[in-house]
């Protein structure tokens, strides 16, 4: 089985691995940081909003069960991309909008997704993500890991 993967920053990693964990297509999810400066940031020091790091997953997916238009659809759907540095009562620019894109195929249709959306109307505000190429991913300690699946839980949201 030929896998990708894809590195989606939507504000707390817990609830965003939870939504892809749980689709029907993917392989594996792991949450961690990427997009900063500082090398091997732990979770209390991307708390700190200045190390420019995201809270972020990472899916491995099969391409041949669920195509990486589709993953970019669950990721509009599961947050706010027209907030900036926030989601929710999570604020910070570890909790941006961003998409990573592992290949130039990824980063167009990134792009692409992005204006078609703005284009229609989908937000009663201009989309904020931002879309960059992948950086180095850290992952995030264990604990973190398939947070809420530990717990018996499917979103944070109340």
């Amino acid at each position: 089985m030929k896998t990708e993967i894809a590195t989606f920053g939507a504000g707390c990693f817990w609830g965003v691995e939870e939504t892809f964990r749980t689709t029907l297509g993917v392989i594996d999810t792991q949450v961690g940081y990427m997009g900063g400066t500082m090398r091997n940031p732990t979770y209390q020091d991307v708390c700190t909003d200045e190390t420019g790091h995201a809270e972020v997953v990472q899916v491995t997916f099969d391409p041949a069960k669920i195509s990486y238009e589709k993953l970019l659809a669950i990721f509009w759907q599961s947050h706010n991309p027209t907030t900036l540095n926030m989601q929710g009562p999570d604020v910070g620019s570890q909790y941006r909008s961003a998409i990573f894109a592992h290949s130039a195929e990824q980063k167009a249709a990134a792009e692409n997704s992005k204006s078609a959306l703005d284009k229609a109307k989908k937000f009663v505000r201009p989309i904020v993500t931002q879309i960059v190429d992948v950086g180095t991913f850290y992952p995030a300690e264990e604990y973190h890991q398939k947070y809420l699946m530990k717990r018996g839980l499917g979103s944070c949201h109340i």
